[in-house]
């Protein structure tokens, strides 16, 4: 997705429809699985051996060899220690990391590593970045069709792998504009949502984070036409990301993506400034 950003392309597309991307990720899985697989028997090591050494269970292990499990990049660099493999594990990391995301969200989590500016307006459910595990694995259960145990825990801990850019340094700037309804939903039942809360609470104090509440009472909202994340790169190019029912669009187009960050600017300013926001946030907590 990204490649083709570079290249000047104005918007890329990419789905999420189980075709043929998803199984290219599959595949990657799966490759990265055998050759495990093979260095690990190659070593000499049974896999309850070797998983106590990198610290999992043989189950675990043969998650990991059958490409039914994604190993995170700290795990593969302990693989790849263990086994003296020289490398070749760690030189899967990239690929395998991109393949634990759903299709059409790779390019834009490659994004989120390299971004200096990230602003995200929201309408129905909260960013990703924002999300608590239990909050993230009850929006994951509500897909439908209903997404396997085994897909619905890799993407949970995809979603909390990339809030390590709260703790980046330097620290990017990120902005985020809350609808109001998005705050109200109780996914995940009453302590989901409390948890959600105060974990919002938590992110908005940090210095490097805006955290603003659009309330459904505003009478002029640029956001009209739903959610979307503009990114600057460290490079200075700009991106605009939309999603919408499993497809999404990565927009690089120098006119459009300045347009939309103008048009976040409006929403930013139409919204409650952050103090009132977090005094918001805190009401809702207390009603709850």
């Amino acid at each position: 997705m990204t490649e083709g950003a570079d290249e000047g392309a104005g918007t890329v597309v990419a789905d999420d429809a189980g075709q043929a991307a998803d199984t290219s990720g599959q595949a990657v899985v799966i490759a990265f699985g055998q050759t495990l697989k093979t260095l690990r028997v190659r070593a000499g090591l049974e896999r309850e051996e070797f998983g106590r050494r990198i610290g999992y269970s043989a189950s675990t292990v043969a998650s990991y060899e059958q490409g039914r499990r994604i190993p995170s990049p700290r795990t593969i660099e302990r693989a790849d220690e263990v086994l003296d493999a020289g490398g070749l594990l760690t030189v899967w990391k990239e690929q395998v990391e991109r393949a634990q995301y759903p299709v059409f969200f790779q390019g834009m989590a490659t994004l989120e590593k390299e971004a200096l500016e990230l602003l995200a307006y929201d309408t129905h459910v909260l960013n990703g970045l924002l999300q608590t595990e239990d909050y993230t694995r009850a929006v994951l259960h509500m897909r439908r069709p209903v997404l396997d145990q085994e897909t619905v825990e890799q993407r949970v801990a995809a979603r909390l792998a990339r809030q390590d850019i709260f703790d980046r340094w330097p620290a990017p700037l990120l902005s985020f504009v809350i609808e109001e309804a998005a705050l109200r939903h109780p996914w995940g039942g009453k302590a989901v949502h409390r948890g959600q809360l105060e974990h919002l609470l938590l992110i908005g104090e940090k210095q490097n984070v805006e955290l603003q509440v659009m309330p459904t009472d505003r009478e002029y909202n640029a956001g009209v036409d739903g959610a979307f994340t503009v990114i600057t790169r460290k490079d200075g190019m700009r991106f605009v990301y939309t999603e919408v029912q499993g497809t999404s669009a990565l927009q690089t187009e120098p006119e459009q993506t300045t347009l939309a960050a103008a048009r976040y600017g409006i929403i930013r300013s139409q919204a409650l400034p952050s103090r009132e926001s977090l005094d918001f946030v805190e009401r809702l907590l207390r009603s709850l």
